[in-house]
């Protein structure tokens, strides 16, 4: 029987999922996108040279692999057209290893624009996207006016098309945002050079993974952000504009629950977040500077600096149900090195009732102090350890205690950013 597995992430995204899809597909067949856009990045390490991948699924550095990028994903086609490129400057040749599904929306110049617009109209109530204009093209999908990657193998239609969605937009840009106004036909002109390069590319791709599953393949599915970055299940509105949550493999594949076998989800050993909304255990203190300084905590997409706070186990929990987790990925232990103690938030206090709250909704989260649990650190370098009985005992005792408190295992753990910083405890090789 096959085994298919998803990897998503439990906090607010940048947990290192990226690592963790290319170490586990050098034993898979495929891998699978399945919602986001490139406002993601994913950043691997690969003999000691750093690649950022945002749209290519991360294991398709390994030239075994097949990559998917389903009708979840919003495909920006310049984006990926220039990160095919890039990677073939680095010596991976993908081309040939991608599918790409053609009941995904484009995004263009005008949902880039109105991205950019509407955060500075918003001036300091902005939401802090990363002006790549994943939102409007979301919204396109769901208004049911969106341009499909499949159009582009039709350039009359595509043409005729853009002429009419771009009016729809420069009614709004001018009129109320005071932007430029966009010329649709040098939209057309800038995509006729890449339409040829995508052609064979452009699938049915719920088709595709279907007979992938009757061959009885295996799959690795990769979400992009974090679960509360969930539009639906996150810090409203600070979210991003998909399903970041297990039910976005579900839409954004075609496939039935019953095709995943194993739901692993990836959470640093301490809490990040980019831009605006609540963040609980939030530091601004030394810690926030060791966690930013040895954790590089800065976006891969955006550059910003992350936020850092102590692990948050109440919305770890959180995640573990809303994802039906089968075990958990601890990624970064070694940013912890050197550290006196370590926090885990276990629980919150409403600052006005002092009501002690373990279970929060994201309105709780304005109103709320954390409750921490203090954990020994330790002096020992781990980055670069593979084998958990060579970890301190304090680490391990804190491992432990996260499982304690999530109830459910850690198979896998992250000791720096390379491939070989891994350790596993479970036998990932039946999969």
């Amino acid at each position: 029987m096959n085994k298919n597995i998803v990897i998503l992430g439990t906090q607010w995204g940048d947990e290192g999922k990226g690592k963790i899809v290319d170490v586990l597909t050098k034993s898979n067949s495929y891998v699978v996108r399945y919602q986001g856009g490139h406002n993601a990045g994913h950043t691997l390490v690969i003999n000691k040279e750093k690649i950022i991948l945002h749209l290519i699924p991360s294991g398709l550095l390994h030239n075994n692999v097949i990559g998917i990028i389903s009708h979840g994903v919003v495909v920006s086609p310049i984006a990926l057209f220039n990160e095919v490129k890039m990677l073939e400057k680095n010596g991976f040749f993908v081309k040939n290893r991608i599918f790409i599904s053609n009941s995904s929306p484009l995004i263009l110049k005008y949902h880039i624009d109105m991205d950019i617009a509407r955060e500075k109209k918003l001036g300091r109530k902005a939401l802090g996207t990363t002006g790549r204009g994943i939102g409007p093209a979301y919204e396109d999908k769901i208004s049911r006016r969106a341009l499909l990657v499949g159009d582009l193998k039709n350039r009359d239609k595509l043409y005729i098309k853009l002429e009419e969605i771009v009016e729809y937009y420069n009614h709004q840009l001018v009129s109320f945002y005071n932007f430029p106004a966009i010329d649709y036909k040098k939209i057309f002109k800038n995509l006729l050079p890449i339409i040829d390069f995508f052609h064979d590319m452009i699938q049915d791709t719920t088709h595709i993974l279907h007979t992938i599953i009757k061959n009885k393949k295996n799959i690795i599915f990769e979400g992009a952000q974090g679960s509360f970055l969930d539009i639906d299940n996150g810090s409203y509105p600070y979210v991003t504009s998909s399903n970041s949550t297990i039910g976005g493999v579900i839409t954004g594949t075609g496939l039935g629950p019953k095709n995943f076998h194993y739901i692993l989800g990836v959470t640093k050993v301490y809490s990040t977040r980019v831009g605006y909304g609540p963040f609980p255990t939030e530091l601004f203190d030394h810690i926030d500077k060791h966690f930013s300084n040895y954790g590089q905590e800065f976006g891969s997409t955006t550059g910003r600096k992350r936020r850092t706070g102590w692990l948050d186990a109440v919305l770890l929990n959180r995640a573990v149900h809303l994802n039906s987790l089968s075990a958990l990925c601890l990624t970064k232990l070694d940013v912890l090195d050197g550290l006196k103690e370590i926090k885990i938030c276990i629980a919150y206090k409403n600052i006005h009732t002092l009501e002690i709250i373990k279970y929060p909704t994201m309105y709780d989260l304005e109103n709320i102090e954390p409750i921490y649990e203090v954990h020994p650190g330790w002096n020992t370098n781990t980055k670069g350890i593979t084998k958990f009985h060579f970890l301190p005992k304090e680490a391990q005792n804190y491992i432990h205690r996260i499982e304690e408190i999530t109830k459910i295992p850690v198979d896998i753990i992250s000791t720096g950013p390379d491939r070989l910083h891994t350790i596993f405890m479970k036998n990932f090789s039946i999969f």
